[in-house]
């Protein structure tokens, strides 16, 4: 896991091991329940676990956060964003149940006890969280729509509560209505690989 240590150089020997061990746990479940495309798997530190963790280069979160992952697929950004924040809290939905199976046994084989993964929809959820993460599920505007009842009013954290989402491309127009609540962050601010050139990080503070 060359890429993340290159970027997060004071990783502990556990964190270190369960970021070395994601590619081949990936591979194996991708071969049973495809969650990720083939041509994306060959470069999955790249384009799956570092893209997650942009979130920790943007911010750190303090202890007792909540944090949860809407449409998280196979686990990104939430599993490696777990393995970061071991002391954070961390629920990861998918409408999809094979892709909570995936997210169940990757989070197991690594020993991550600081993950929930359940099937449901954001519109189920009744808890409250500090933070809400996501990888581009929908059009920018919907997806507040669906799930800005899930953050907390009570702030934590030295940004504001809200949600940070990580999405490509030219997308001026989605956050126009927001104004200044939304805030925009080229990831090539904090990784030099030509595959974050087009990818941001929005906050929106809610």
């Amino acid at each position: 896991m060359n890429l993340v240590e290159k970027y997060f150089t004071t990783l502990t020997g556990e964190q270190k091991e369960q970021f070395a061990a994601l590619p081949s746990i990936y591979a194996d479940w991708n071969a049973k329940i495809n969650v990720i495309s083939r041509k994306d798997i060959e470069h999955i530190e790249e384009k799956h676990i570092l893209h997650s963790l942009a979130i920790a280069k943007y911010t750190h979160f303090s202890e007792g956060t909540k944090i949860i992952d809407v449409g998280t697929g196979g686990g990104f950004p939430g599993i490696p964003l777990a393995i970061m924040f071991p002391y954070i809290d961390f629920l990861l939905i998918d409408s999809i149940g094979k892709k909570i199976k995936v997210v169940e046994g990757v989070a197991q084989q690594l020993g991550l006890h600081n993950i929930r993964a359940i099937q449901s929809r954001s519109e189920q959820i009744k808890e409250k969280f500090d933070f809400i993460v996501s990888r581009a599920v929908t059009a920018f505007p919907d997806f507040v729509k669906m799930t800005k009842h899930l953050v907390s009013k009570q702030n934590n954290n030295a940004c504001a509560n809200g949600i940070l989402y990580l999405k490509g491309g030219d997308f001026d127009n989605e956050i126009t209505p927001f104004g200044n609540s939304a805030l925009v962050y080229p990831l090539s601010n904090y990784f030099e690989e030509e595959f974050f050139e087009t990818k941001k990080l929005i906050h929106l503070s809610l």
